[in-house]
C-alpha cells in the first residue's frame, strides 16, 4: 500500500516505537497527495550528459515497515532529467545522495530546496529485517564505496 499524505502525517508524528518516519527537516509545500518531494541541498547545474551526485536536503529515517520508491518529479523529466537507483530499504537513516542523469541537451540548474525527486512510501508487510548497509547514516553526498 502506499501511503497518503494524510498516513505521512501520522507517521511523522508516531511515537518512535510505533513506526515513526522520520524526514527533516520537513516542508508541507513538499507534502504531495501520495508523495512527498525531496529538495536538493545546494545550488549545482546539471551538465547535458553528465550524472551528478546530489544530497537531499532532508534527512529520512524509515521505520522497519516502511520502505521508499524514488522517482523525478515530471517537470525535470521533461526536460531530460533521469534518475538512477531509487529504493530505499526500510531501517534506512540519513540523507539520501541522487544519482541525476541530465540527458537533454540544455544545463539544469538547481537550488538548494527546488523539489527534484518524489519519494513514494509504501508499507511493508512481515517486514523485521531493515537495512544495515555501508550508507547507513549517511551525511552529504556519499559516493560509492
Amino acid at each position: 500500500m502506499i501511503l497518503s499524505s494524510a498516513e505521512i502525517r501520522s507517521r511523522l508524528a508516531a511515537p518512535a516505537d510505533g513506526g515513526r518516519l522520520v524526514i527533516t527537516p520537513f516542508a508541507d509545500t513538499s507534502l504531495q497527495p501520495a508523495s512527498y518531494d525531496l529538495r536538493a541541498e545546494g545550488d549545482i547545474s546539471l551538465q547535458p550528459g553528465g550524472c551528478t551526485l546530489v544530497s537531499s536536503l532532508e534527512r529520512v529515517e524509515l521505520p522497519s515497515d516502511l520502505a521508499a520508491t524514488l522517482r523525478c518529479r515530471s517537470s525535470y523529466a521533461r526536460r531530460g532529467l533521469l534518475l538512477g537507483g531509487g529504493f530505499v530499504d526500510p531501517g534506512f537513516r540519513g540523507q539520501l545522495t541522487l544519482c541525476l542523469v541530465n540527458m537533454g541537451a540544455d544545463a539544469i540548474p538547481l537550488a538548494q530546496g527546488d523539489r527534484v525527486v518524489q519519494m513514494i512510501l509504501h508499507e511493508v508487510s512481515g517486514g523485521g529485517h531493515t537495512y544495515e548497509g555501508r550508507y547507513q547514516d549517511s551525511e552529504g553526498v556519499v559516493r560509492a564505496r
